[in-house]
């Protein structure tokens, strides 16, 4: 089995510029992403997909995988995909899951990894999975940079959002607060009949391409994922980032005092 991770990557962030090659103790964010998955056992290939020159000179200058893709790809699946086929032919093999990562989740872990594969290695009937979190305070699920998921009793998600779900305005002070990890495994034809599916009016609304797979009566099995990530979407988040990573456990099989 193949299990090829694409970590899409582009400067032009509108909330946050520059993004992927913003250092944390010393190494741009783009860095820790991929020398992090790279520890990950269950991946084959991990690679770098970018439409910027920086971020490819980067990569490879620190002898990391890296294709080229389009700049015209509005989303990260696009990206993803278009990555895939060209992996594909440099290897000479067929990807049977790709699992698409965040650069600005400096903080991955092979754990978080490990656990959002597990329900595509488990079930032949689930295609994409999604990882979740507890939110822990009402300041996080009010942040509409999170995204917020509502999950059945079977294990699925019921909606994304950016704002509060469920509300807590009918008097209830303690409800289910969870969110998305950005760490989605999509089985290989599921990823390319995702991207064929016109968006639709609730992904549009909320700005989540997750909430196309619900509309069109799919299944996103939900995986709880036990370590911590956190997504960089200002500077406050960077600097957060910066603080928490002083002591973590991994930076030391790849960081090579680098530190600032």
């Amino acid at each position: 089995m193949n299990i090829i991770a694409v970590i899409p990557a582009r400067m032009g962030s509108s909330r946050f510029p520059g993004k992927p090659m913003a250092k944390i103790l010393g190494m741009p964010m783009i860095g820790h992403c991929y020398k992090r998955a790279e520890l990950c056992e269950l991946l084959d290939y991990v690679y770098v997909a970018t439409c910027d020159q920086e971020i490819y000179n980067y990569i490879k200058s620190i002898e990391g995988n890296v294709v080229m893709t389009s700049d015209k790809h509005e989303r990260a699946c696009d990206r993803a995909a278009e990555a895939m086929i060209k992996i594909e032919e440099i290897h000479n093999i067929k990807t049977d899951i790709l699992l698409m990562m965040q650069g600005d989740e400096p903080m991955v872990t092979p754990r978080i990894i490990e656990s959002a594969i597990q329900p595509l290695l488990k079930y032949n009937d689930i295609n994409i999975s999604n990882l979740y979190r507890e939110i822990k305070s009402v300041k996080e699920f009010e942040d509409p940079n999170e995204v917020k998921v509502i999950i059945d009793k079977m294990g699925n998600a019921i909606y994304f959002s950016r704002e509060p779900i469920p509300s807590r305005k009918k008097g209830f002070s303690k409800v289910p607060m969870y969110k998305q990890i950005c760490t989605i495994p999509f089985k290989r034809n599921y990823l390319l009949e995702f991207n064929k599916m016109n968006q639709t009016n609730l992904e549009i609304i909320e700005s989540i391409d997750m909430n196309r797979i619900i509309e069109n009566g799919g299944r996103i099995k939900m995986e709880y994922a036990e370590d911590e990530s956190i997504s960089v979407d200002t500077i406050d988040d960077l600097n957060r980032v910066i603080t928490e990573m002083q002591n973590d456990i991994l930076i030391k099989y790849y960081l090579n005092n680098e530190k600032e």
